[in-house]
Order: C-alpha cells, then sequence, then structure tokens
C-alpha cells in the first residue's frame, strides 16, 4: 500500500470524529428539595459557599425551597453539577441534616 492509499478520505474521518467529540456537553441543573430538618441558615450558607451566591440570592432561593418544595440552585456541566450536588450533600449530612440535591437534564 502506499501512502496515497492510506491518508485517502481517512484524515476528513478522523476530523469529522473529533469535532463531534468536542460538541457541548450537556447541561444539568442542580436542585435543592425541603426537608423538615435542615435549617434555613444551613441551606443560605450551602447556597453561597458551593454555588457562589449572594446573601440576598441565597435567601430568595432558601424562600423558595421552603414554600415551594424545591429550588433551582444553577445550571452546570453534569461534572460539575454533581460535584456541587455532591458537596452540598457530604456538607449536609457532616452537619447532621438530611439535605437533598438532585440533577435534572436542562
Amino acid at each position: 500500500m502506499g501512502n496515497s492509499d492510506i491518508n485517502n478520505g481517512n484524515k476528513t474521518k478522523v476530523c469529522g470524529r473529533v469535532k463531534d467529540d468536542l460538541a457541548t456537553p450537556s447541561l444539568f441543573k442542580v436542585l435543592m428539595h425541603n426537608d423538615d430538618y435542615t435549617t434555613m441558615e444551613f441551606v443560605v450558607e450551602v447556597l453561597q459557599e458551593i454555588f457562589c451566591m449572594s446573601s440576598v440570592e441565597a435567601e430568595k432561593i432558601m424562600l423558595t425551597i421552603h414554600f415551594q418544595g424545591v429550588g433551582y440552585c444553577g445550571t452546570f456541566p453534569h461534572a460539575i453539577a454533581e460535584t456541587k450536588a455532591s458537596r452540598a450533600r457530604l456538607k449536609a449530612r457532616k452537619a447532621g441534616f438530611p439535605l437533598r440535591c438532585t440533577l435534572e437534564e436542562a
């Protein structure tokens, strides 16, 4: 086989496949759920520390969680969303709270 046979058409296929693999990752919403034990102050702390919210924004989300049962914490690529939800759950467990965070495809 000559060099022209090896490169004929393969270079375009490889480039197309690499381009497809680098497509924008799927995004996921992180949702925080209400429970009867986790304090409002702790929820605000988690929203500020893990989701980088201002105190005003964190209090608004906390009230949404409290009154509507669930609140939106942000939209992120899957790995980041999972990490933030896991950090929130771990912090809650260490503090003795059953706080629940879930992911939903955006």
